[in-house]
């Protein structure tokens, strides 16, 4: 803590901006991945969906193919009955026998009809499942390779910025301790509010980076002083004199030549 109260206002400043130039450049390694993980992780999804679909489908079409073979087997069993009750038939004693029978084959004639009615049912239902299983197979198909394609170029943006994104985010951390909590703390408040990241930003044609809020002359000598640390009473970004700026993109541009060969 003792070495911290040591760092002189402009130290601070510069640490302060150099942080900056390297989050932002972060930010730029980020958004030229822009919606790309999103994509993937979105197809990933739709695929894992498909695949599921496919899967319920192929299950369904093994439960009516098991209706089918216990219809009949139904069938099968009624007509084995038919043909044992109309045996018995030609041996009984009276009326209400032959009468009893006759009604026991109906039933088992009403059961084959029903049983024929439900297997043409699920014969109908197995030509719609199967055109949906074709349909499904290939959105799958051409999901899968949409997939593929976008996996391979976030590879290919990822193996380019990857290790210059990991030791830009080591930098950021170094810097930070260059800071004081306080203020780094301010810095990432002011940085999630605003919407380019941009927290600390240099006076240019007498304004604050990015705004057209004019910036009183008297705060702007304060500012080129580097004596204290000084805020955009408009959009409340820290504000640096434009020489610093100057000075630290130069060294901040080497470094980020260095970090990204």
């Amino acid at each position: 803590m003792a070495k911290k109260a040591e760092v002189s206002v402009e130290e601070r400043l510069r640490a302060l901006y150099d942080l900056q130039l390297i989050d932002s450049r972060v930010d730029e390694i980020r958004n030229v991945r822009g919606e790309l993980p999103l994509e993937v992780r979105d197809l990933e999804d739709e695929v894992e969906g498909l695949n599921l679909r496919m899967e319920k489908l192929n299950d369904s079409l093994t439960i009516i193919d098991d209706e089918i073979k216990s219809k009949k087997n139904l069938i099968e069993e009624a007509k084995t009955l038919i043909k044992k009750y109309s045996e018995q038939q030609k041996n009984v004693r009276n009326n209400r026998e032959y009468n009893s029978l006759t009604k026991e084959i109906e039933f088992q004639e009403l059961e084959i009809q029903l049983a024929e009615k439900h297997i043409k049912e699920f014969k109908v239902q197995i030509e719609q499942k199967k055109e949906v299983i074709s349909e499904t197979k290939d959105r799958l198909k051409d999901r899968t390779a949409h997939l593929k394609h976008k996996k391979g170029e976030l590879n290919e943006i990822l193996k380019e910025t990857e290790k210059e994104e990991e030791a830009l985010n080591s930098k950021s951390e170094d810097f930070k301790k260059k800071i004081d909590e306080r203020l780094v703390n301010a810095y990432q408040r002011i940085r999630n509010n605003v919407k380019n990241g941009l927290a600390v930003v240099a006076i240019e044609r007498g304004a604050s980076g990015g705004s057209f809020f004019t910036i009183p002359p008297q705060v702007q000598v304060e500012i080129a002083s580097r004596k204290k640390v000084i805020t955009d009473e408009h959009s409340g970004r820290i504000l640096v004199d434009a020489a610093l700026a100057d000075e630290e993109r130069v060294k901040m541009n080497k470094l980020f030549a260095k970090l990204s060969k």
